[in-house]
């Protein structure tokens, strides 16, 4: 039986620019992490890590109904790359036999299973890194063999995978998803992207 990759989706951050945990801004009824988590099970991404962090008292709840372990970065605050070493480590708790991991964000209300799953069928045409690619550049998600997770870990600070996605640009199949060039950052994109309220 062919052992799925697993998913780590980041969202330990404070989300200082939004002014309140975009992790639980609602979309269509789901809040963006609801969403993204059942992106990545319904992709048949397995384990599904999810790293919290500066809001995790308010966002753990939210996923209790859902099948995925949950752990916490507790230096959040000292950057992106600390919330991936977490997620790395959980991932080889659950199992050394994982072949990679899907890193994704949870600020892209546009990511969904079909996207997850073109990651993995460019991964499994050979490539040790698939990732999204939008706005002229690689990003978030993407997908790392686990051959790369040493160098995921050894980063520092605000890194986050996109350093790496740099720095091994020739070993990463580029997919273009430039719906995913959308994120949520600041009350202006949210607004931007909900459009005016109803009418009365």
């Amino acid at each position: 039986m062919t052992v799925p990759d697993a998913a780590i989706v980041l969202a330990a951050g404070a989300s200082t620019r939004m002014g309140q945990p975009k992790q639980l801004l609602p979309v269509d009824g789901r809040t963006l992490l609801v969403r993204t988590v059942e992106a990545c099970l319904a992709a048949e991404l397995w384990p599904v890590i999810v790293v919290l962090g500066a809001h995790r008292e308010h966002v753990r709840p939210t996923l209790a109904r859902y099948p995925v372990i949950c752990t916490d970065n507790l230096a959040w605050a000292d950057g992106m790359a600390g919330s991936l070493r977490a997620g790395l480590i959980a991932v080889d708790q659950f199992s050394r036999a994982v072949p990679g991991a899907v890193i994704t964000l949870c600020d892209q209300p546009a990511l969904n299973a079909a996207a997850l799953r073109q990651l993995s069928a460019a991964a499994a045409t050979g490539w040790g890194i698939a990732a999204a690619r939008y706005g002229g550049r690689c990003g978030a998600p993407a997908r790392f063999a686990r051959r790369y997770f040493a160098e995921l870990a050894g980063l520092s600070g605000d890194q986050g995978a996109r350093v790496l996605l740099n720095q091994r640009a020739a070993e990463v199949a580029a997919v273009d998803l430039p719906e995913l060039a959308v994120d949520l950052d600041t009350p202006q994109d949210w607004s931007t992207f909900v459009g005016p309220p109803a009418a009365p």
